[in-house]
């Protein structure tokens, strides 16, 4: 190690050459040391800023997994919520067709033997067969007749006052209402009491 006298100023130390630091038992005031502690507070400096950007990349990081997740828990939700009712279009173009086999078998009379009875026995079983099919795939008739008027689940088309009924009863559907898997997929036209 190769040391000299310091000169920059009377504290007597000597200088490390090789360091560029000054060697004393007392607390130096020379350059050499201030330039010293310079350096260590730029490399102090650096390295927190090192942290404090690694510590902005980790958070950036979490942050970008967490909306990942999320993005990824809202479209598979999306998938399950279209999936499930993936049947709707297909089911509301087949409701009006139920419609017509229930007014074609309504005209049926208590003559079972006439040729009006033999005719819709053939509607009523493909109609039954029409609603067993609608049951498989979780469609069902919303019930509506002397239920308490619901906007949910009914449309009013109609308001009546009828004697010993208290107003918002439906007392008669004009048009049944259904749900696909609890989803209101058609509400019901009704008449309501006022």
């Amino acid at each position: 190690m190769e040391k000299e006298k310091c000169n920059h100023g009377n504290c007597g130390c000597e200088h490390d050459v090789e360091k560029e630091a000054c060697i004393c038992d007392e607390e130096c005031t020379c350059e050499h040391e201030e330039k010293k502690v310079k350096k260590k507070d730029k490399h102090t400096d650096k390295l927190n800023d090192a942290y404090n950007k690694i510590s902005e990349l980790e958070d950036a990081l979490l942050r970008s997994k967490a909306e990942f997740v999320n993005y990824r828990k809202r479209l598979e939700e999306e998938q399950a919520r279209i999936m499930k009712f993936s049947n709707e279009d297909i089911v509301k173009e087949i409701l009006p067709v139920i419609d017509n086999f229930e007014r074609a078998i309504s005209m049926d009379d208590d003559n079972l033997d006439d040729e009006v009875s033999k005719f819709l026995s053939g509607f009523k079983i493909l109609y039954g067969n029409l609603v067993s099919i609608l049951n498989d795939y979780e469609v069902s008739e919303i019930k509506s007749l002397n239920e308490v008027f619901d906007a949910t689940y009914h449309q009013a088309m109609l308001t009546e006052e009828r004697e010993g009924i208290e107003p918002g009863i439906v007392i008669e559907v004009l048009q049944k209402g259904y749900l696909l898997k609890g989803k209101v997929i058609r509400p019901s036209m009704v008449k309501v009491s006022k």
